[in-house]
């Protein structure tokens, strides 16, 4: 008898939930937040790199962020790379630092962050559903080939939708109190 594996639909169905935080650390509340400019990528040394590789990002204060960039040549790319990046916001340099301060959002801006926080949820939910239905096909296959009884199918099969609810209520929950932390003013 051929085993299913659960726990490999469960990992890849956290992973799904993983992603869609990390996109949601990126996303801007109004309040500064380092993980702002963790898309932000530099032309460095002929080669488009991530900010962290050119410098240190700090939050000195509620509503500012500080980028010290290690090579002061780079100071002109990481502030245009910063501007470029449709953050809304307008870096400052400072010498070798460049200081970044965060507005808070307009009303029209807090709508539009919710409703990329909506699609970011959006595209996770339907990376869940892949797993699922690649899990219940799993399933029919194996029940096909006389690998699991039908009972046993229908086991698994709640199991996998199981998963599949408990993680799809998760990643609601995620989306709202985003959404809730967006359009606080």
């Amino acid at each position: 008898m051929a085993s299913y594996d659960i726990e490999d639909i469960r990992r890849r169905m956290d992973g799904a939930f993983s992603a869609l935080k990390h996109e949601f650390s990126g996303l801007r509340t109004g309040r500064a937040n380092a993980a702002m400019l963790d898309s932000v990528v530099v032309d460095a040394y002929g080669a488009v790199m991530p900010l962290a590789q050119v410098g240190t990002v700090n939050v000195p204060e509620p509503r500012m962020l500080s980028i010290s960039v290690w090579d002061k040549t780079m100071v002109g790319a990481v502030e245009r790379a910063v501007r470029n990046a449709d953050l809304g916001v307008n870096p400052i340099v400072d010498g070798q630092n460049i200081r970044i301060p965060v507005p808070p959002l307009n009303e029209e801006r807090r709508v539009e962050m919710t409703k990329l926080a909506g699609r970011f949820s959006e595209s996770a939910k339907i990376a869940v559903r892949n797993v699922r239905r690649d899990g219940m096909e799993a399933l029919k296959t194996m029940e096909k080939q006389n690998e699991i009884s039908e009972d046993e199918h229908k086991r698994l099969s709640a199991e996998v939708q199981a998963a599949t609810d408990a993680q799809i209520s998760n990643i609601d929950q995620a989306l709202g109190s985003k959404e809730e932390e967006i359009m606080q003013v």
